[in-house]
């Protein structure tokens, strides 16, 4: 094994120059294969031997290829722009604790026989999230969830539990979360279609809705899709339930991952608040907070919880969740930053994020890409980028002939000049050919964004 350990080659994957382009435009650059597994890199694991001096070459192996994932991951980080992450943080103070194996298990508000937790923090950070969208203390409940997805499964689960016989509504542009908890809890789903913003299309919501007036409605909506960014009009959501008849025979859950946290610090923003008829709200804790694990916040009215809850000998409490175990460390993380940043913080953040955004949509309108940006979000949705490569290496969500950039806290003007400027320099090689036009996206994001050869005029 120590001859192995000497000549054994680190991954190419780990080195960021040997970063490939992908595979088509329908993989948005993974091959899929279905019905097996395709291993294109594998770190494979060998049994110690007892030799001290092979335990040492061993050692030596496995920190050198920790030193190359770490430089890999500093590139990958660099040009990172597709996906909502806030890399901007430094919790070298929690160090410390990672010598624990901490475990909140069962209901966040009792007391378990585990004493290894970190319920204190988790309620404080509850308490803040119910402050922010006005629930008082007694009135709601909450946990912090092991990411965006799990938050909207238990809103789902309670509406589901609420209305044993709801049907569940949701726009074509929700997570896929969505879709998957209507399979996971074998739910009718009705989809509803979307305006070219991204935004749920109400008179349809009205129309098929009252196609189903004898069943309860359960209400996905978005507080920023994960493509466009577009924001629901709660408001009118609320209006067109009560339009149809709906009137106490509805549960609305807020899908709030991104912008859930975003949005209650924009002036001109409708509110999401506990004071409307909404019975529950999730957020993700890696995305605008900037945790360096996925973690989530999911607050739901206590009413709701009575009934769902139950007893567990096994940890003399009780639970509500849908993991059992769940990271101790992720509410110490958001308490930590909550603490650093306050309100006040977050405000400034979501200013710079909401600027930067107005800025990189302007270059590439100005730069002759077709682009849009949504008026309550810092997600820039522009033509898809012709060349696989450029999209992988700048790691760009697509869906059909669009990608977007999500503009976070992290991200600066300086990354954004950088992106532009390589965009610019590779689209004029793609495009030089006259007979290879850039794609029409009116369909997409509108004509009035489009600057294909049809709509540039």
């Amino acid at each position: 094994m120590g001859e192995e350990a000497k000549v054994e080659v680190l991954p190419e994957e780990f080195d960021p120059k040997g970063i490939q382009g992908p595979i088509g435009p329908e993989s948005n650059g993974v091959e899929v294969v279905l019905g097996r597994n395709v291993h294109k890199m594998c770190l494979s694991i060998q049994e110690p031997e007892t030799d001290e001096e092979v335990t040492g070459e061993r050692e030596a192996y496995m920190a050198s290829v920790l030193a190359r994932y770490r430089k890999s991951l500093v590139e990958r980080t660099q040009h990172h722009l597709g996906y909502p992450l806030n890399l901007d943080f430094d919790y070298g103070a929690l160090v410390q604790l990672q010598h624990f194996s901490i475990n909140n298990l069962g209901d966040p508000f009792i007391e378990s026989n585990y004493g290894v937790h970190s319920r204190e923090f988790e309620v404080g950070v509850l308490d803040w999230f119910a402050r922010l969208w006005e629930l008082e203390k007694n009135e709601y409940w909450g946990y912090i969830t092991n990411c965006g997805t799990e938050g909207n499964l238990h809103g789902i689960l309670v509406g589901r539990e609420v209305f044993p016989d709801g049907i569940l509504y949701a726009s074509m542009e929700s997570h896929y979360s969505v879709f998957k908890a209507a399979r996971m809890y074998r739910m009718e789903c009705v989809q509803i279609n979307t305006l070219v913003s991204g935004e749920i299309d109400c008179a349809d919501f009205l129309e098929k809705l009252l196609l189903n007036k004898e069943k309860p409605a359960i209400v996905n909506v978005n507080i920023g899709t994960t493509v466009k960014g577009a924001v629901d009009d709660l408001d009118r959501v609320i209006k067109t339930l009560e339009e149809a008849g709906y009137k106490d025979r509805f549960y609305i859950h807020c899908d709030g991952a991104l912008f859930g946290l975003m949005m209650p610090f924009v002036k001109q923003a409708p509110k999401v608040t506990f004071k409307k008829p909404i019975d529950s709200v999730s957020v993700s804790g890696h995305k605008f907070v900037g945790c360096p694990m996925p973690c989530g916040v999911q607050i739901t009215r206590l009413k709701h919880i009575n009934d769902f809850s139950r007893n567990v000998e096994y940890l003399a409490s009780r639970d509500a969740t849908i993991m059992g175990s769940r990271n101790g460390h992720g509410p110490i993380f958001l308490w930590y930053t909550l603490n650093r940043k306050g309100y006040k913080g977050f405000q400034k953040e979501v200013q710079k994020c909401l600027r930067n955004a107005h800025y990189l949509k302007d270059r590439l309108r100005e730069a002759k890409i077709s682009a849009m940006l949504n008026e309550l979000s810092s997600t820039v949705v522009f033509e898809r980028p012709k060349d696989e490569g450029f999209i992988r290496r700048w790691q760009l969500a697509c869906q059909g002939n669009i990608a977007h950039v999500v503009v976070m806290p992290n991200v600066s003007i300086k990354k954004l000049d950088n992106f532009l400027k390589e965009l610019v320099q590779e689209r004029a090689n793609w495009y030089q050919d006259e007979k290879i036009q850039s794609p029409c996206v009116a369909a997409d994001i509108g004509k009035e964004n489009c600057i294909c050869v049809v709509h540039k005029n």
